[in-house]
């Protein structure tokens, strides 16, 4: 598969090339462009089958250089921020790398890339995310009426299960989504999420203090100050789980 890289900081392409060695066998490197208009011409030129794509470039971004391309090619985008990631997959990227690259996810995307054909690509990644358990490096789709979100799961504090909906805690946003706190849970990790109570379902990375509380219960106080308590019966299964 013949590639292209196009990013305008020179430690960030050696670095995507470095990562790229270990899938010599179905990555071939046949041109690195430091600007958009660098990028265009090679793509004419070169006629590559991919392009590890950068958002953020002097002059012209990303996006505006796909715009003036007649055909285009596969395209990952390769950039330092989550910003994009929605108008990103609005033109059809196939995937969306965060930098510093994570070589294990890279090799995921190759991996992809190998399907014999873009619906099976699709239907490969839309399977493999519904089958396996969401851990703090996926991302997920929020829309609340008119805006949408797309938070890593690192940065959810906690969810409030609030009647049909939940409540998504994250940054300075407070989206809510419709869906029980309960399906909530199936779908994420029990390594990064833990059931407080009926209620709220928090990110353990964020807990900063722990206390002994009523009943035999727990109280934690997560990153944003915020305190929880975690039932008798959950406090059970969390020290359990979190005891050595």
């Amino acid at each position: 598969m013949k590639v292209i890289i196009i990013d305008d900081e020179r430690l960030a392409r050696q670095e995507l090339r470095h990562l790229l060695e270990a899938h010599k066998e179905t990555i071939t490197i046949i041109g690195e462009a430091t600007n958009g208009k660098e990028g265009i011409e090679m793509i004419k030129e070169l006629s590559p089958d991919l392009v590890f794509l950068d958002i953020q470039m002097p002059e012209m971004n990303g996006f505006e250089m796909l715009k003036q391309l007649d055909e285009i090619p596969k395209v990952v985008f390769v950039t330092a921020y989550d910003d994009y990631a929605i108008e990103a997959f609005k033109v059809n990227a196939l995937d969306y790398l965060m930098k510093p690259v994570d070589a294990r996810l890279l090799k995921e995307t190759i991996e992809k890339l190998e399907q014999p054909n873009e619906e099976e690509f699709y239907s490969t990644e839309e399977d493999s995310r519904a089958e396996r358990k969401l851990t703090t490096s996926d991302h997920i789709f929020i829309k609340d009426g008119e805006k949408c979100f797309f938070p890593k799961l690192e940065d959810v504090r906690y969810f409030e299960s609030q009647g049909n909906y939940v409540r998504v805690f994250f940054n300075n946003d407070k989206p809510m989504i419709l869906r029980s706190l309960n399906a909530l849970q199936e779908k994420l990790s029990t390594e990064d999420f833990f059931r407080a109570n009926r209620k709220y379902l928090i990110n353990i990375h964020h807990i900063e203090e722990i206390e002994n509380w009523f009943n035999g219960g727990l109280k934690v106080k997560l990153s944003d100050q915020i305190e929880i308590e975690i039932s008798r019966r959950q406090t059970i299964r969390f020290k359990e789980i979190m005891t050595l």
